[in-house]
C-alpha cells in the first residue's frame, strides 16, 4: 500500500471515529448550539419530574386538639385553620359538646374529624366496664345527635385504654406521638419550636383547643411545617394509608 493511500485511511478512519463520539455525546455540529438545546430539554424534563414527584409525596401528618369544644377558644382557632386550609382531627369532652352544640355543628360542616374523649375527662382504667362504656356512649350520643353521625374514633384521657372496649363500642383508640406540653406552658414559642422540631411524616401532634397560647402556637405551626412541605390531614386519613 502507497504511504498515500494509508494516510488517507487513517484521516477517514478518525472522520468517523470523531463522528461517532460526538453523536454518542449528543454534540451537535450544527452552528445553532444543538447540544446546548438537548441539554435544557432533558433538565427540564429532569425539573418537572422533580416538582411532580415532590408534591405527590409529601409527607403527610395531623394536628389534633383535645378537650373541647371550648367557647372561648375553639371558634378563633376554626377561623385560623379556615383561612389555611387545614382540616384538624377534635377530640371532644362530651360535656363541653353539650354546652356549645353550634361549634360541634362547625366543626362537621367545615371537615374537621369529631372524636370522642369521654364526657367527663376520666381516666378510663379506674373505671369498671360499664362506667367507662357510659362516657363513651353518651358522649357518643351527643355528638351523633349533632352531627347525625357515629363516632368512631377515641382518644382516651391520658393515653391509657381498655382494649376490651375497642370491639363492643366500635371506635378505634387514637393515640399521638408529639406532645408538647401545652397545657403546662403558656409560651407560645415554646410550643411552637418543640413540635416543629420533632415532627416527622407521618406523626400525630397532640395540642388543646381551650388554651389561647395553644391555638396561637398551632397556627403557628401550621404555617411552618406547611413550608416544610408536609401535607396536613385527619388522622383517619393518616391511620388507614
Amino acid at each position: 500500500m502507497k504511504k498515500k493511500e494509508y494516510c488517507g485511511i487513517v484521516i477517514l478512519c478518525s472522520l468517523l471515529y470523531m463522528f461517532c463520539l460526538f453523536h454518542f455525546w449528543g454534540i451537535s455540529l450544527k452552528p445553532d448550539g444543538g447540544r446546548q438545546g438537548n441539554m435544557q430539554e432533558v433538565a427540564g424534563e429532569t425539573a418537572e419530574g422533580k416538582d411532580a414527584f415532590t408534591e405527590g409525596e409529601a409527607p403527610k401528618i395531623a394536628i389534633t386538639f383535645d378537650d373541647g369544644p371550648s367557647a372561648h377558644c375553639t371558634g378563633r382557632l376554626l377561623d385560623g385553620l379556615k383561612e389555611r386550609g387545614i382540616k384538624g382531627t377534635f377530640f371532644l369532652i362530651g360535656e363541653n359538646a353539650e354546652k356549645n352544640p353550634e361549634l360541634v355543628r362547625r366543626l362537621h360542616e367545615e371537615g374537621h374529624l369529631i372524636g370522642n374523649h369521654t364526657y367527663s375527662h376520666v381516666e378510663i382504667t379506674r373505671l369498671s366496664d360499664e362506667e367507662a362504656k357510659k362516657e363513651i356512649t353518651e358522649t357518643d350520643r351527643i355528638i351523633s345527635s349533632i352531627t347525625g353521625e357515629h363516632v368512631e374514633y377515641m382518644r382516651p384521657p391520658f393515653g391509657l385504654w381498655q382494649d376490651n372496649l375497642e370491639e363492643e363500642l366500635d371506635v378505634m383508640p387514637v393515640m399521638w406521638s408529639v406532645d408538647p406540653l401545652d397545657w403546662t406552658t403558656k409560651n407560645v414559642e415554646e410550643i411552637v419550636n418543640k413540635v416543629v422540631t420533632e415532627t416527622d411524616e407521618n406523626d400525630i401532634i397532640l395540642l388543646h383547643d381551650c388554651y389561647d397560647s395553644s391555638g396561637d402556637a398551632a397556627l403557628r405551626i401550621v404555617d411552618i411545617l406547611k413550608k416544610k412541605g408536609f401535607e396536613f390531614v385527619t388522622v383517619d386519613e393518616l391511620l388507614m394509608d
